[in-house]
């Protein structure tokens, strides 16, 4: 019975730091910007803004005629001719095909030999050369039309000379490989959409980040810090309390993304690409039960790494490092595509980023899943506050110089 007095007294003073925290920060415009405006509502803006202009301009690309520059077009008359028919409209030819491109006068150049209606005459494989460069990105949608619209020409060619010769074109296409595709439009858009996973670890990241910054960093700057732990409290109690509020702000983010990525996502024209993208709220629910844990361990994190700085702007530098490290799962599964494994659910950031493509693709997570996920980035939690309560421990925390 002596232990309940002592921890209503300490969850009443934590809770008294936790509305301190809370009322402080919200009347301070620069958090408020950050972590309930900023935070929540750039990335998925940015993100339907990319994606409509990118997914217009594929489109576009795809629809409208193909304007392609040919030099020796007179030594393939038929073969422009079956292009244009396509859809290929012909532009002067350049002086030199590389330097064109080079230059950037345009997409793909198309180069016919002199040689090529000799050998086109004799049944001989007739070649024609395609100039572009596949490190621009907007040459890669014309590239892809060209070279499809000149093998739909030699599939026809070839079959129309078996024919004259009174061979069936069927003896070309001994095997016949015909695809059964059994992805789902939904699960197609994971590979579209496998950055969101990012925007929301970075949403959580800003929405406590100058909390944690001002209830540390601030406040030893404003020389605050130091009768605040003076008081009969436990350090741990003022760090739980400290903890609590950033927490509440970065939660409070995320939940405003999602519900912000929710509204844009029904705006996306994802039907044009034949895939389907529910970001509903069963969709919701589960992500902000995969980044709780996370949101806990990224406060107590940048609490830490600010409770090293002596002033805002200090802490401010070390966060912005730290703000790196939810970049390196996105990068590791874009650069090294892995099978999902168990363990892996239990690395946190990583089996967040994994738990999430789940759900993007419609999938759901199982009880191993659901609790490595929980349970790996719940320990590093733990660990982490332990970490940060041995440092309020010291001294050396209310020093502001």
């Amino acid at each position: 019975m002596s232990l309940r007095p002592g921890f209503a007294q300490r969850l009443h003073a934590a809770w008294t730091v936790y509305v301190k925290e809370v009322r402080e920060n919200i009347r301070d415009k620069r958090t408020v910007l950050n972590a309930l405006i900023t935070g929540p509502l750039l990335g998925p803006i940015l993100f339907g803004l990319i994606f409509s202009f990118t997914l217009q301009q594929q489109l576009a690309d795809a629809s409208k005629p193909l304007p392609v520059p040919v030099i020796g077009a007179a030594y393939a008359p038929n073969l422009i001719h079956a292009l244009q028919a396509q859809g290929m409209v012909l532009e002067p030819a350049p002086a030199n095909a590389a330097a064109a491109i080079r230059a950037h006068q345009a997409k793909v150049v198309l180069v016919i030999p002199p040689d090529f209606g000799a050998a086109w005459s004799k049944g001989q494989p007739a070649g024609v050369e395609l100039y572009y460069d596949s490190a621009r990105q907007d040459s890669n949608t014309p590239v892809r039309r060209l070279k499809k619209m000149l093998q739909g020409y030699a599939g026809l060619t070839a079959a129309q000379r078996l024919l004259v010769r009174g061979i069936s074109p069927t003896l070309m296409r001994p095997l016949v490989a015909e695809d059964r595709d059994q992805a789902t439009p939904q699960s197609r858009s994971a590979l579209m959409f496998s950055i969101l996973p990012y925007f929301f670890v970075l949403t959580v990241f800003l929405g406590g980040m100058y909390m944690a910054i001002d209830t540390t960093a601030g406040e030893r700057e404003r020389q605050s810090l130091e009768p605040l732990l003076v008081n009969p409290v436990g350090r741990g109690t003022i760090l739980s309390g400290k903890l609590a509020a950033t927490v509440s702000f970065a939660l409070t983010s995320l939940l405003l993304s999602i519900v912000a990525f929710a509204v844009v996502g029904r705006f996306l024209p994802v039907e044009k690409l034949d895939v389907v993208l529910d970001l509903g709220p069963r969709f919701g629910a589960f992500v902000l039960l995969l980044m709780l844990p996370l949101a806990v361990l990224l406060a107590t994190l940048q609490t830490l790494v600010s409770a090293f700085a002596k002033s805002y702007r200090e802490a401010q530098t070390y966060l912005s490092i730290l703000m790196l490290l939810p970049v390196i799962p996105s990068l590791l599964l874009a650069v090294v595509p892995v099978r999902a494994q168990l363990w892996m659910y239990a690395v946190p950031l990583l089996g967040q980023q994994l738990g999430i493509m789940d759900l993007v693709r419609g999938e759901t997570l199982d009880g191993l899943q659901l609790v490595a996920c929980l349970g790996g980035t719940s320990l590093a939690a733990v660990l982490a506050f332990l970490l940060a309560r041995w440092l309020y421990s010291s001294e050396r925390l209310a020093v502001s110089a």
